[in-house]
């Protein structure tokens, strides 16, 4: 019914249509005109209706098509809601337990709004807070002040940890927070001003008000603990507050660090222009300081600390490093001898010693064994090779210097010093050997093979200088022989030469039996050995010009002997005995064993220079008479020598006798009256002393006045071929005079 209403409205539209077109009868000769106009439109409304219907089509069937998608979803849906209900039954005995969740969420909902209204509040007082913790700092209230700081800091970290949740790249929030709370930052960094400066006098702190002390390590455990904890946070969020880790507790060994060190460099009061003993009086300033800071570390510092600080053992390590880079830098210095010595012997030594590291105090934290050398063996090497050069230059001047004061002394007009037994002396030994001993007991603080080498270039310097000394004392003579009028006390100041020589002596081996293992005297040997015979020359060369002294003094009277005027009765004899002991009675002065020798020298001589005055020929005697008489003489002479000389060497043990019966003997063949005798007793006089030459008997027969020429031709042949029997004990001494050739009668050459 509804298509033929349909059909019948689209008729009646249709007659209407066609009526309003064909209204005029002109309009009939267009009817095929409008028949196809209207085709055409029925053609294109029928092709959209196509359109549309297709169209209509395609979405019914996309519909269908999720319609039964859904229907799918939906008994998937409630196959799930199936298995949730069957679960929730299943664990509803588990949501009853969960009561104690739900009460901590309620609880932790107050809190967060507590928590917001706290650090509302805080947030407000800020100022007020670092107001008060500045004038806790002032009073030096540094635990209030700290706990101020704290809760500051904290409001703040909390703050900036809820923004970096919320927002971690809004940065301009953060920074406000950052710059609301910047006062915060300068109250932390004054506390930590404060913390310092009692940790750099916490030695001095400690004795005076340790409670100060303890707050101050308190404070940075206190902050330890915090980075630890905000350290630990950063691993699980990302977050760390500006500022954090303070790491304090590694700033406050840093400041100790730093303090031992200017303690040690402060130490230096003086430089060697303003005080020559500068470096002893560092070094011991030095050695007082670290004694006692150890000391008070060890008996109070040590309870302030907790015990895993190990602050002894850290502190005793500071020390030990700022020691050790001061010695490098001392040690780098130019030193003087005297300052190595000073500087090696406290580093190898005194730092070891019980008057530092090893005090009894100090143990048994503080074992010496275990601490490291102060400076390397390198360098100590090098200062002990830096200090034997510079000591063998200073020996050498001080030798020289030494020498030359003495040579001083000898021109003087005054006599010498006499040692307490009354023998002449010159302070030159005891200079030199005191310089040597102090350089030896400097050495030996050191170290044994220190010493060794000092006593073995001593001993080596000493040699050099005996030689110098020796042509010393052979100038000193020679300008004396040029004018024997000067130096006034020539004669005593060559004693204290020759004693000088025995003291020289003795001083070397008191040197080497202190100062030389019994095992190294055997490479000294040969040095010794030379200086002792340099030695003796000096003294034998000593001992021989002041008898040369004498004996220019006795050349008027010798020359007296066997002349007319002696024959007459001249006291030549008597006044050379009383020159030689005026003589000896200086010679006194001279230490055995050179006296000694002087005595036997002295005799032998005036012997020689008495038989050289007979084979001088000055007297031939004309008859038995004046041989008897002039024999007599020389025996008496003779007598007197040997009475002179026995008294000089009294308390000596020689024997003086020898020479003076040499005399004798010639005497004897002078007196002789007999002259068929006179070959048997000028045999036996050769027989006796072998080293009587034909010369020496040719001159003493001229002497007797009464042999003719073939008699002493006859005697001499007829000794030539007659055995020897020489006394074993004779020392010759013919073969010192020589007989003037030009009286020797021409058949004895």
């Amino acid at each position: 019914s509804t298509m033929e209403e349909t059909d019948r409205e689209a008729v009646a539209t249709a007659v209407q249509r066609v009526a309003g077109m064909l209204q005029r009868p002109d309009q009939l000769d267009k009817v095929e005109q409008y028949r196809r106009r209207e085709a055409r439109k029925k053609a294109s409304v029928e092709a959209r209706l196509k359109a549309a219907i297709q169209s209509q089509l395609d979405g019914v069937r996309t519909g269908l098509s999720q319609l039964h998608n859904a229907l799918n979803d939906v008994k998937d849906i409630q196959q799930s809601l199936i298995d949730v209900n069957k679960d929730w039954r299943q664990s509803i005995n588990t949501i009853e337990n969960l009561k104690d969740v739900k009460d901590a969420v309620v609880q932790h909902s107050q809190l967060a709004a507590a928590s917001f209204c706290f650090f509302f509040f805080a947030f407000l007082s800020v100022p007020e807070i670092v107001r008060e913790t500045q004038d806790l700092i002032e009073r030096g209230e540094l635990l209030q002040a700290h706990r101020k700081l704290m809760d500051l800091e904290c409001s703040r970290d909390n703050l900036m940890y809820e923004q970096y949740r919320m927002d971690s790249k809004n940065t301009h929030d953060m920074n406000l927070i950052h710059t609301y709370f910047g006062d915060m930052q300068k109250l932390s960094e004054e506390l930590a001003k404060q913390l310092w400066m009692v940790v750099q006098r916490s030695l001095v702190t400690v004795r005076r008000d340790p409670t100060l002390l303890v707050s101050v390590v308190r404070i940075i455990e206190r902050e330890e603990k915090i980075d630890r904890r905000m350290l630990d946070r950063k691993k699980q969020t990302g977050f760390i507050p500006p500022g954090r880790p303070k790491k304090w507790k590694e700033k406050m060994f840093n400041i100790l660090e730093r303090t031992v060190s200017t303690r040690i460099e402060g130490t230096q009061a003086d430089t060697r222009e303003s005080d020559k003993m500068w470096l002893v009086r560092h070094l011991e300033i030095i050695r007082k300081y670290v004694l006692d800071d150890l000391l008070v570390a060890k008996t109070l510092l040590d309870q302030c600390f907790p015990t895993h600080y190990d602050i002894f053992n850290k502190l005793l390590n500071m020390y030990h490093q700022a020691l050790s880079t001061r010695m490098q830098e001392l040690a780098a210095e130019d030193l003087e001898a005297n300052e190595i010595v000073s500087l090696l012997t406290w580093v190898l030594n005194t730092y070891k010693s019980t008057e530092m590291m090893g005090n009894s105090e100090l143990s048994p934290e503080v074992d010496v064994n275990s601490l490291n050398p102060l400076i390397s063996q390198n360098v100590v090497d090098q200062l002990l090779s830096k200090y034997m050069s510079t000591l063998t230059s200073n020996i050498i001047g001080w030798l020289r210097k030494a020498l030359e004061t003495d040579k001083k002394d000898w021109i003087k007009e005054t006599e010498p010093e006499a040692d307490q037994d009354g023998y002449y002396q010159t302070t030159l030994p005891a200079i030199v050997f005191q310089m040597f001993e102090q350089n030896l007991q400097v050495a030996a603080q050191i170290n044994e093979d220190l010493k060794t080498k000092v006593l073995l270039l001593c001993l080596q310097q000493m040699n050099s200088f005996l030689t110098r000394y020796k042509d010393e004392a052979q100038l000193y003579k020679e300008e004396h022989l040029k004018n024997r009028q000067y130096p006034q006390c020539y004669v005593q100041y060559m004693i204290a030469v020759i004693n000088n020589c025995q003291t020289f002596k003795e001083s070397i081996i008191s040197l080497k039996r202190k100062y030389l293992k019994i095992e190294m005297e055997d490479t000294l040997s040969s040095s010794h050995t030379s200086m002792d015979a340099t030695l003796d020359i000096i003294a034998k060369e000593g001992c021989s010009s002041l008898l040369d002294e004498v004996f220019m003094d006795l050349e008027p009277h010798l020359n007296e002997l066997m002349t007319k005027k002696w024959l007459m009765g001249s006291n030549a004899v008597g006044t050379i005995c009383v020159t030689v002991e005026d003589y000896f009675n200086d010679f006194a002065k001279i230490k055995k064993p050179y006296k000694k020798t002087m005595t036997i020298e002295a005799h032998r001589r005036v012997v020689v220079e008495y038989i050289r005055a007979i084979m001088l020929k000055r007297i031939s005697f004309k008859n038995a008479e004046e041989r008897k008489e002039g024999a007599e003489r020389m025996i008496k002479e003779a007598e007197q020598f040997r009475f002179l000389f026995k008294k000089l060497a009294a308390g000596s043990g020689e024997d003086t006798e020898g020479l003076c019966d040499i005399i004798e003997a010639i005497a004897e063949v002078i007196k002789l009256t007999d002259p068929s005798l006179l070959y048997l007793e000028v045999s036996t006089l050769v027989s006796k002393y072998p080293d009587i030459r034909d010369d020496h008997i040719a001159a003493l027969l001229t002497v007797r006045g009464d042999a003719s020429r073939d008699m002493k031709q006859t005697i001499i042949e007829t000794l030539d071929q007659g055995p020897s029997q020489p006394n074993p004990n004779y020392v010759p001494i013919f073969k010192e005079i020589t007989v003037p050739t030009l009286t020797v009668p021409k058949l004895l050459k």
